[in-house]
């Protein structure tokens, strides 16, 4: 891996992570509540392989051998999400064996100097809060304010960055819209109910956050595909307009202007999300980052139907996920939004690919993985020097891991795990993730030296 000298993404304050969540990673589900994946994994036909998440890659039990695998990849930041249904009882009192999980995580990231980058919320809403409504009912995001409120004050001053959500748009979308993802409802009306009320949670956490962790970077992390036309013609270009829209502006637009997107003068009434008085304003609370996940772009052509129609991925080359490997879509998508929105600071808190990964003679060779990563820095780099403030890049993901619902079917890590032993090995791409950051921190070094001349 490599950048050319000169990049913004070579500077010393320029940040180098990796990235996990935690139902994806930690298992011992028995000190824990169940959540909407323990329900939705146990529902016949909703996890592709059948499996769930209650052993995964048991980082309960391993966190700090895997703080010590962290360490000596030599990332600057370690992105890791909170499990709600882990810290609180259903009755709002404290799981203090489950706080003191992460305060210990936290102390050891702290003495390694590695920070801190924790997300309140990727996806495992408590069973409980669902049984009530889940993210349809609007108590639900006062609900994680008083968890936000316990979370923050739990942990003072170890904290360098929280994210309020991870990716609304799947947890609203793919939840409660189109229904491969828990809870597994399936209602345009429901979508836009959920994904209203998930940035309403956003914006009550962020002034809880704003007076517990002020020294904190407060924001939270949004997922954008960018939408190409599939042609030239006035229609398709509309088609893609309006996708875009409707998957990506819909969430970022109204944390950054008060507002919905234009698009939503054409949904139906029943499908506009449930505004009341002050909620944009609560939205809109002023961000100190923006998190941009990025994995593939998406193309689209008019339809007599719908808005618009999605084409599937066909060019080469693919994913293991069947995404189309496009760096140039990370360039035009921060691009795009540096020129058309007032961004606050920027961080690509997940970029990565799953591959189809064999371990050989106890090693995992994964070229193709290293060559995503490689152009998608480069990407990123295309991006900064045009004037985006890119102030990090964290790889997706830490270690292979239950991969929603794909299961254990799908790796995206660039450390390899072995379900049955729970032995990581780190793959090639892994050592060469290490070793770019070895010669940046060299580079560092060097140019610092060279300064005090």
């Amino acid at each position: 891996m490599s950048l050319p000298l000169t990049s913004p993404l070579l500077s010393k304050e320029f940040i180098f992570g990796v990235a996990t969540a935690s139902f994806q990673i930690e298992g011992a589900a028995e000190s824990r509540l169940d959540t909407i994946w323990d329900t939705f994994c146990a529902t016949p036909g909703k996890i592709r392989d059948g499996s769930d998440g209650k052993r995964a890659c048991d980082h309960v039990h391993h966190w700090e051998e895997d703080l010590r695998l962290i360490r000596s990849l030599g990332v600057d930041a370690y992105r890791f999400s909170v499990s709600w249904a882990r810290v609180m009882h259903a009755d709002g009192s404290v799981n203090q064996q489950g706080l003191d999980f992460y305060i210990a995580l936290l102390d050891r990231l702290n003495e390694y100097g590695i920070k801190a980058f924790v997300t309140l919320y990727h996806w495992d809403l408590p069973q409980h809060l669902e049984d009530k409504g889940g993210w349809l009912n609007r108590e639900t995001a006062f609900k994680f304010r008083d968890y936000a409120q316990l979370v923050s004050r739990a942990f003072g001053d170890r904290v360098y960055s929280y994210a309020t959500l991870n990716e609304p748009f799947c947890s609203a979308y793919l939840g409660y819209e189109a229904g491969i993802h828990a809870p597994g409802h399936k209602s345009r009306a429901y979508g836009k109910q959920a994904a209203h009320h998930l940035l309403l949670a956003h914006g009550l956490a962020m002034q809880v956050l704003d007076d517990n962790a002020p020294e904190a970077l407060n924001g939270i992390v949004l997922n954008f595909s960018p939408c190409y036309p599939e042609s030239d013609s006035a229609e398709d270009i509309e088609a893609a307009k309006m996708a875009d829209e409707y998957f990506n502006h819909w969430y970022l637009q109204p944390l950054l202007e008060q507002r919905y997107p234009d698009v939503l003068d054409k949904l139906p009434e029943d499908e506009h999300p449930p505004v009341q008085a002050g909620d944009l304003a609560i939205i809109g609370h002023k961000l100190d980052y923006i998190g941009i996940n990025y994995y593939t772009r998406e193309r689209y052509q008019a339809s007599s139907t719908e808005l618009f129609e999605k084409l599937e991925h066909e060019q080469q080359p693919l994913t293991d996920m069947g995404w189309e490997v496009f760096p140039q879509g990370l360039t035009d998508l921060l691009l795009d939004y540096h020129q058309r929105y007032q961004l606050p600071a920027v961080y690509i808190t997940e970029n990565g690919a799953a591959m189809v990964d064999k371990l050989v003679d106890g090693k995992v060779d994964d070229p193709e993985r290293l060559a995503y990563l490689q152009s998608h820095l480069r990407a990123v780099h295309d991006a900064a020097i045009k004037g985006v403030d890119v102030r990090g890049y964290f790889a997706w993901s830490l270690m292979d891991n239950f991969e929603w619902a794909e299961g254990y079917l799908k790796r995206f890590g660039i450390v390899y795990v072995d379900y049955h032993s729970q032995q990581r090995i780190i793959k090639s791409s892994g050592y060469a993730y290490r070793d770019f950051l070895l010669q940046k921190a060299q580079s560092g070094n060097v140019k610092q030296q060279g300064g005090a001349k």
